[in-house]
């Protein structure tokens, strides 16, 4: 064990006493140079595992009445501290903030205990890591100096002095470097680094979004040098040592407006009865290679991230859109995975290898669902050779699904959305997004080829990074179980749950009216999926060995999967020692950073959606709509309508009575009229306000438009002793 991870295991065993320096020293009987351990406490200080007390002793925070967490900062000036061991939430004045930013990591000191239903209250003691070092916003100028108002409600304005102002002119939407942090009774202070446009031009939007989660838009110049070396089409030298497909019937299927194309897929009946599934991956990995400037700028990007209207690559469109894209009728290097799979479902043989493919037909999900769904005669005649291709695909597909239902794989069905732009960025339409027997296909084919390549590379056990999911929390299980008990249903066997029971909760309610908020909130209760150097298993798909191989132009761990599968197959399926540590080490590395920029590209991707949604619907700020409440708080209830877009009913609009939040039952009830608001209940609103820059909408019920806010004191019982 590391000294440094033996000090952590010390520090946080309930038994330990504080010690000083010495002591420490002497009970971990630590024979090394006394300076390096006094550097190794030192970090764990700025780390916030531990704290140094007044009298030189170590201790957890906890033992100081300290805790570590995050910040999240209200726009209003106060925040709370998000504590990183789970536990609830503490209050901080805006007054004890102590120049503490929105995402800052800190360690505060306890002031108040909780009590009465209020959060304990805390001041921030110590500010460990920054999150903002950059700022976008809304720059207006003075006659000296400037303000920058930040996009993000929850960071203040940035002061920027006169020789740092850099051109911009009031108006321009702005990226700033923070060089001073904010202080008591002082703003930060930036310099301002790019100007992005003026704010209301088109466009201008999504790309500060983008750009507030530091999303790089642009490739650096090294990369783009390196890339003029890639051909326009492969040549006949990256053909040799590959097998030739080009005489297969092989597909892509898409959306219509896809253009990174990196899988396609092949089917056929055997003499036995049993399908040979082919799924055929773009070879990435031939043209980003191991240690050149491309490479790195894609494992420090992670992904691709896909705002409405646009893409912002992980590789340059000459890569995505260009030689790697499996575009119909050219020759495309690939890496295949041959899987051999029986009626019940089950890979019985397999083969992955590298190969040279050329793709027969591009097609998108709308029209392979018309062939099977409606038997469009006129497509039916048009791709008439691929149409038996196209059944099986289906009835492989529907027996792939049923196995990994069979086994407890949970699936929900979220509602996705579709919004389209007009040429201006406008919004023109907001509609959900028709999931379909060919997406299905495609998800079935992917899932069963991403499974075998996992657990063919684990039992090699070889560098390699897995997608996992792990158990949920079981208190977040207790609290969802408290919710279902309210609807008469139950979770079996909580204290060692498997993903089959709460497939089997979704099964009883779907369809219904609580579906929606029963899927909601359990995966809440859920951990997020991410990526790791270890096998630990995916809860989710109940799968014992995921992994993601079938997306290598917009993942990075697809690209690096691929470049230790293409060795192994190089040199027989061993490693050096040397390489194994190299490729060890990456994938440790690159697994966290894919998981953190997978996390920022979903948070940007939302926000984006967000925007957009709420631009749509301010010009039916007026109308009616039906509606189901999709979450309850205790301000008030949310609302889903059937476009996918949510908005809030603020308990301030509710004038028939006093509410009241209970949050066993997820629900608000009226004090005097016991009138019931619960996550899946049917009603009807109006749309009374959209704010654009808080993202926010706000609905009333039509019942209370026209009704006096009732008025009435709440009497105070007092128990005489």
């Amino acid at each position: 064990m590391e000294i440094k991870e033996l000090i952590i295991s010390l520090v946080e065993d309930y038994s330990y006493k504080p010690m000083m320096f010495h002591e420490l020293s002497e009970h971990i009987k630590f024979k090394g140079d006394k300076q390096a351990l006094l550097s190794v406490l030192e970090e764990l200080e700025e780390e916030g595992k531990i704290v140094k007390t007044g009298k030189e002793k170590y201790v957890r925070p906890e033992m100081a009445n300290m805790l570590t967490g995050k910040v999240q900062l209200n726009e209003r000036g106060f925040g709370f501290v998000i504590p990183e061991n789970g536990k609830e939430d503490v209050f901080v004045p805006a007054e004890f903030l102590n120049g503490a930013m929105n995402g800052d990591k800190v360690l505060v000191k306890l002031k108040k205990s909780k009590i009465e239903g209020k959060s304990a209250q805390a001041e921030v003691f110590k500010i460990l890591t920054r999150s903002n070092p950059t700022v976008v916003g809304t720059f207006e100028g003075k006659k000296n100096f400037g303000f920058v108002i930040s996009d993000n409600k929850r960071i203040g304005d940035v002061y920027i002095p006169q020789d740092m102002v850099n051109e911009a002119v009031t108006g321009d939407k702005v990226v700033v470097d923070l060089v001073e942090w904010p202080e008591k009774n002082r703003s930060a202070v930036g310099k301002i680094i790019e100007i992005l446009g003026r704010k209301w031009d088109p466009g201008v939007d999504i790309l500060s979004i983008a750009k507030s989660f530091e999303i790089e838009t642009e490739f650096p110049s090294e990369v783009l040098d390196e890339i003029k070396a890639v051909p326009e089409k492969i040549i006949e030298q990256d053909i040799q040592g590959r097998k030739d497909l080009r005489h297969l019937r092989i597909v892509t299927i898409d959306g219509e407006d896809a253009k990174d194309l990196d899988d396609a897929i092949s089917i056929e009946i055997l003499s036995n009865g049993n399908y040979l599934l082919g799924v055929h991956i773009a070879d990435v990995s031939h043209y980003v290679t191991d240690g050149s400037s491309l490479d790195d700028c894609a494992a420090s990007r992670g992904t691709s991230v896909y705002l409405v209207d646009r893409v912002i690559p992980m590789l340059p469109p000459k890569l995505s859109n260009g030689i790697c894209s499996l575009n119909a009728g050219v020759d495309r290097l690939a890496f295949t995975v041959m899987m051999e799979i029986n009626k019940k479902g089950d890979v019985i043989n397999h083969e992955i290898f590298k190969s040279v493919i050329n793709v027969t037909e591009r097609m998108t999900y709308k029209d392979v669902t018309k062939i099977l769904e409606d038997e469009n005669e006129e497509l039916i005649k048009r791709y008439e050779n691929h149409i038996q291709d196209f059944k099986i695909m289906r009835e492989l597909s529907e027996i792939l699904r049923n196995k990994r239902i069979e086994r407890g794989s949970i699936d929900f069905d979220f509602p996705e959305v579709k919004i389209i732009l007009d040429e201006k960025g406008k919004p023109v339409e907001v509609k959900r997004y028709e999931i379909t027997v060919s997406n299905k296909i495609i998800e079935e084919f992917m899932l069963i080829c991403n499974e075998t390549v996992a657990e063919k590379i684990f039992w090699l056990n070889m560098p390699f990074i897995y997608r996992i999911h792990e158990n949920p929390d079981a208190e977040k299980i207790e609290v969802l179980d408290e919710f279902l008990h309210g609807l008469g249903l139950s979770i079996k066997g909580k204290n060692s749950i498997h993903p089959r029971t709460l497939q089997e909760v979704l099964g009883k309610v779907k369809g219904k009216d609580e579906e929606s908020a029963v899927s909601m909130l359990m995966l809440r209760s859920l951990q997020q999926a991410k990526y790791s150097h270890k096998n630990e298993g995916h809860f989710g798909l109940a799968a014992k060995y995921y992994c993601h191989f079938t997306s290598p132009i917009r993942r990075y761990p697809d690209l690096f999967i691929h470049r230790v599968i293409g060795e192994l197959i190089e040199n027989n399926y061993s490693l050096s020692e040397k390489r194994y540590k190299v490729l060890m080490s990456f994938s440790v590395e690159a697994a966290r950073i894919s998981s953190e920029k997978e996390r920022l590209a979903e948070k940007a991707e939302r926000e984006v959606e967000d925007l957009k949604k709420v631009e749509f619907m301010a010009d039916r700020v007026g109308e009616d709509f039906d509606a189901t409440v999709s979450s309850v708080t205790s301000f008030g209830f949310f609302v889903a309508l059937e476009n996918t877009v949510e908005g809030l009913v603020h308990v301030d609009n509710l004038k028939d009575d006093y509410y009241v939040f209970d949050a066993q039952k997820h629900c608000i009830v009226g004090e005097r009229t016991n009138r019931i608001f619960k996550i899946g209940q049917k009603v009807h609103v109006r749309l009374v306000k959209a704010d654009k820059e808080a993202r926010r909408l706000d609905f009333m019920l039509e019942d209370s438009l026209d009704q006096p806010m009732v008025k009435f004191k709440r009497l105070n019982k007092i128990k005489k002793k």
